[in-house]
């Protein structure tokens, strides 16, 4: 299970086994991480001294110790009936570029992201949501203050725990400035060269910066959408920050409430918006395409759906509680060019209606009609 900190991992494998019957071994604790750093086969004495009882075997932030993997497949393949490997990580980079087991075959890989706002049900609100984010912690606090305290902290602790500790990158300062400008442009397409200057690091070092925000489970790329595979990638990607609150932190505006009926506030629906169908698509294996579509007069589709067999969804995403002031006449025409299969506008307009081939939904049922 891989998920960015503070996303729920542990409390959730905890909820989901019997605590009796599983042995965890926490890598974050430093004396464990040390001990079984200096001699992994450890992991297979502590493995075979367990009693019969023990049926489920937690290691939990993997990635710290990628050659544990390779004991675990060890251990699978002789002793495959007598334990349930259950497996965290914050970030996939190092096992992924380290050349660790990855138990291809032998595993299920689930991802876990801040709480939807269908988990969230009777607690969600936009307004909070869209300020602090759905990282689970956030919700343990009434106070602003603590909110902010917290959010600030977790930025803090991401540079220091996971970048510099983990040696993701061998510079700390100008990935510490990269990170404003990475929070500052999500939901923009990306200019790597631009960001490389005011970063002050080569384009190809801004690439791999934006691929350890992804590795790490802190941001996604929204790639753009053309008819002709070849074609797709001739615009630059979309990156979208994991978490609101988290991409606020960063950005150094958590003083700055957000509010209704501004050009701020209508970026962070949208990023919230695009955010929600890439957390439902992986947690109902749905596997749609989510794209973007931009042409090079500047018309543009906020989001491109593509079920299987090539059937296209087509999403405006605006943040006025008035549908009827939104203008559709680029959709349209997209709509009828590319043969869509449904055509959306979502809005936090809770009155549904139907114009021409146009549907017009409250944000919420149209999550829901899109997965159902």
């Amino acid at each position: 299970m891989f998920g960015a900190r503070s996303t729920g991992k542990t409390t959730l494998i905890s909820k989901l086994f019997p605590s009796a019957q599983t042995l965890t071994i926490d890598l974050l604790d430093p004396e464990t991480e040390d001990r079984l750093s200096r001699s992994p086969s450890l992991l297979r004495t502590i493995l075979d001294q367990q009693p019969s009882f023990i049926r489920f075997i937690f290691i939990d932030e993997v990635q710290r110790q990628p050659r544990l993997l390779t004991l675990v497949h060890q251990y699978l393949q002789k002793h495959r009936e007598r334990f349930h490997f259950l497996l965290s990580g914050s970030c996939a980079r190092k096992l992924k570029h380290g050349g660790a087991d990855l138990l291809a075959g032998r595993a299920f890989v689930y991802h876990l992201f801040p709480l939807t706002a269908g988990e969230l049900d009777n607690d969600f609100t936009l307004e909070q949501y869209l300020n602090w984010g759905g990282l689970p912690e956030v919700y343990r606090f009434n106070d602003a203050g603590d909110r902010k305290k917290y959010l600030r902290t977790y930025a803090l602790s991401y540079l220091k725990e996971e970048v510099w500790n983990e040696h993701l990158v061998k510079n700390l300062d100008p990935f510490r400035g990269f990170l404003s400008i990475a929070a500052q442009s999500s939901g923009n397409m990306l200019n790597f060269s631009s960001i490389a200057r005011e970063t002050g690091v080569s384009t190809r070092t801004v690439q791999q910066y934006f691929d350890i925000l992804c590795e790490s489970h802190l941001g996604f790329f929204l790639e753009p959408w053309h008819a002709s595979i070849r074609k797709r990638f001739v615009q630059a990607p979309k990156f979208y920050f994991f978490d609101p609150g988290v991409k606020r932190a960063l950005e150094n505006t958590l003083d700055s409430p957000l509010t209704r009926s501004t050009y701020v506030w209508g970026r962070a629906f949208e990023g919230f918006i695009i955010s929600q169908f890439f957390y439902l698509n992986h947690y109902l294996e749905k596997e749609y395409g989510l794209f973007y579509l931009r042409t090079k007069d500047g018309a543009e589709v906020d989001l491109v759906v593509v079920k299987p067999g090539n059937r296209l969804v087509l999403l405006e995403i605006k943040s006025a509680a008035r549908s009827e002031i939104i203008s559709t006449r680029n959709l349209a025409a997209f709509s009828r060019d590319l043969d869509a299969e449904r055509t959306l506008v979502l809005s936090d307009d809770p009155l549904g209606r139907r114009e021409d081939n146009i549907e017009f939904l409250h944000w919420s049922e149209g999550l829901s009609e899109v997965f159902s």
